[in-house]
């Protein structure tokens, strides 16, 4: 029995799907071989040595430890893509909510529903004040193709937007499921000159921090919208509020508020909204609950931030599967100590990726002697060995 513990109030149908017999689902689980997270942070947990995997519902991932897990053996997977519709809707509305002054015309609405039968004449008089723009024809920039900045621009495409994209880590897997209505932009400068709309979709790292700040911020046009449904830290904050109070950004919608943007002038701030729909929910614990189970019983890795992938089908052999450093020879040895038992190799593979420490090897072998796993284990750079039947 495999023990699964949640680390918040995570309430899902998806959980219920998980084999009983197999799997052991709580929010007190002892001893786990396996944690399924969204928001609780991680970085100062200790794991014990039964846990193999952790399962992020959702994108990010800044919440986990994930070089530490990497270091310990322990795979790190998220959910990219399952809550891309939720993302898309919300930054559509987001679009919208951005152009004409929508929510102070509601609020101010209620506030003058004590005229009673003046309510009609006082809407007719003041209704200029939340004027705007509308949305077809304009140009929106969209900061990161991938599933979601994929979705967000056909869309906008569809309302008779005109789409620019960028993403110079564009996959080939994104790339086919981009739309050729999406005109690729080379340079990041290019969406900052030419959106009346940006809308961000990127990680958050070093490379990506306050990336929106006032440096870039002199390259848009003026009365720009800016959308931030991403990561809070994509955005400079104090240059943001700069901006809007200049006029040189006419809205900023984030789904991140703070001490400092919730209620400023020009700041349309939503309480972290983005994935929070029961389907998005779903979703990503399917996708977790799936990427958990085919590690621990198959040992292949699919969705991992801190691996690379690694799919080997099953043959009805015993398999080892071995987390070691990406160090020269490494599998010579892991061969050769499984060559002195005198088993018989079936079927292996092997993947690592350049620049990164760890690598990982999945080898089907005929038999496993008792004292296998111990013998891998004690070559150096080794970090984990399992063998499944």
């Amino acid at each position: 029995m495999k023990k699964i513990l949640l680390l918040n109030n995570i309430k899902s149908k998806e959980l219920e799907k998980l084999d009983s017999s197999n799997y052991e689902v709580s929010t007190e689980a002892a001893d786990p071989s396996a944690i399924i997270v969204r928001s609780a942070v991680m970085h100062d947990m200790e794991f014990g040595p039964e846990l193999l995997c952790i399962g992020r519902a959702g994108a990010g991932v800044n919440n986990i430890p994930i070089d530490r897990c990497a270091d310990e053996g322990i795979i790190v997977f998220n959910t990219p893509g399952a809550n891309a519709e939720a993302v898309k809707e919300l930054a559509l509305c987001a679009i919208l909510l951005s152009t004409r002054d929508i929510l102070g015309g509601v609020d101010w609405v209620k506030s003058i529903a004590s005229e009673g039968d003046g309510v009609a004449a006082l809407v007719e008089k003041e209704k200029s004040r939340f004027i705007g723009p509308e949305i077809s024809g304009k140009t929106l920039g969209v900061i990161g193709l991938g599933a979601i900045g994929a979705k967000i621009g056909q869309a906008a495409y569809a309302l008779g937007m005109r789409v620019l994209g960028y993403d110079p880590y564009l996959s080939v897997e994104a790339a086919w499921r981009l739309s050729s209505d999406i005109i690729r932009s080379g340079e990041l400068e290019d969406i900052y000159r030419e959106a009346d709309f940006i809308t961000l979709h990127v990680p958050y790292h070093k490379t990506t921090h306050h990336m929106i700040n006032k440096e870039s911020i002199k390259y848009m046009k003026p009365e720009v919208r800016i959308i931030n449904l991403a990561r809070s830290n994509l955005v400079c904050d104090d240059d943001m509020l700069e901006a809007l109070e200049a006029g040189q950004v006419k809205y900023y919608v984030t789904d991140f508020p703070n001490g400092k943007t919730a209620g400023a002038r020009g700041v349309i701030a939503i309480p972290h909204l983005g994935a929070s729909t029961p389907e998005s929910e779903d979703n990503c614990v399917s996708m977790v609950c799936s990427s958990i189970t085919e590690y621990i019983e198959n040992g292949n890795i699919m969705n991992s931030v801190n691996m690379t992938p690694a799919y080997l089908m099953r043959t009805g052999v015993p398999r080892v599967c071995v987390i070691h450093q990406n160090i020269p020879e490494m599998i010579a040895r892991i061969t050769t100590a499984i060559s002195f038992y005198g088993v018989n190799i079936e079927n292996m593979i092997n993947t690592s990726t350049k620049g990164r420490s760890t690598a990982y090897t999945i080898i089907d072998v005929n038999e496993v002697p008792a004292s296998l796993e111990e013998s891998i284990l004690k070559i150096k750079g080794v970090l984990r060995v399992r063998v499944l039947p």
